[in-house]
């Protein structure tokens, strides 16, 4: 299967036999919808998809198997960090518990992944770190790491961590907002980042030749935005553990993010790709004042 007809496969397993239209199907996907008629005909003819009594479509014994090798074994969250741009909520909450809208930011994480039917979920955590037992409320199959070096070194320490932890992983920062659940899947084609395809932004983004990332900077115009998720294969999960050790332990590595590594650092080792989300379907809440726009009980009256 290429990445398109993979991609078409995989919305209708999630769908689960609902009815959908191409186009939907094409908005989700980020193809054409020319593009999702030629994938529906390929995975016709392998017999990779059937109709059901009610004439939608779902995923055959056939197709369940060859979707087997992307299945995504566990999802990993990094959750470690202070948050210093957003005090002073965050003196006294670590930033993925603080309530947007009375929803703490990473449990529209969690519900996504836990819709997506990944349950093996492991949090490093670190500032505050007994405040995360509050989770596993709702969230008993929750497994943590602390990470007890947050405070002395950069991202690539909670990386450190759990590198034994990275094959068929989806790794993501746990101070996001999601609004899209459906781009949180069950299978993935490769390792890969979720992006946001933008005119100009001075955050971290990518250089890209096709959708293989090329170059990871800060600030860029006509670009791939990082959004904070990511994908790992088996593959380059096994040369991770060994990576981000060997970089963590080097002159400076401290000082590193993680994604530098396989990025950056390592990169001639990897090929990574970039999958593009929709605009609003992650929002990132890095300062206090984009917490007030985006939920207005935070100002000051």
């Amino acid at each position: 299967m290429n990445r398109s007809q993979f991609s078409v496969l995989v919305y209708i397993e999630r769908m689960a036999g609902k009815s959908f239209t191409q186009k939907e199907v094409a908005q989700v996907c980020g193809i054409s919808v020319g593009t999702v008629n030629s994938a529906v005909s390929y995975l016709q003819e392998q017999k990779f998809i059937e109709l059901n009594e009610n004439g939608d479509y779902g995923v055959s014994e056939l197709g369940y198997q060859n979707l087997e090798p992307y299945k995504v074994k566990r999802a990993l969250f990094f959750a470690a960090g202070f948050g210093s741009r957003l005090v002073p909520v965050s003196y006294n909450t670590p930033k993925p518990l603080i309530r947007v809208k009375g929803v703490r930011m990473i449990d529209t994480l969690l519900d996504a992944v836990i819709e997506a039917g990944i349950e093996d979920i492991t949090i490093v955590r670190g500032f505050l770190k007994e405040q995360f037992d509050t989770l596993l409320i709702k969230y008993p199959m929750i497994k943590f790491i602390d990470n007890d070096y947050y405070n002395e070194a950069n991202n690539i320490s909670s990386a450190y961590m759990a590198r034994h932890l990275f094959e068929n992983t989806l790794v993501l920062e746990s101070d996001l907002l999601l609004s899209d659940p459906l781009i949180i899947n069950k299978y993935e084609y490769s390792s890969s980042y979720k992006t946001k395809k933008v005119d100009v932004t001075d955050d971290w983004c990518f250089d890209t030749r096709g959708s293989l990332i090329t170059k990871v900077k800060i600030g860029g115009v006509d670009t791939h935005q990082m959004v904070g998720i990511s994908y790992w294969t088996k593959e380059d999960g096994i040369k991770l553990a060994e990576d981000i050790a060997a970089v963590y332990k080097s002159p400076g590595g401290k000082e590193k993010y993680w994604d530098e590594v396989a990025l950056k650092d390592m990169k001639e080792k990897y090929a990574v790709n970039v999958v593009p989300v929709g605009q609003d379907a992650i929002i990132e809440i890095d300062t206090f004042a984009e917490l007030c726009e985006v939920d207005p009980i935070y100002k000051v009256k």
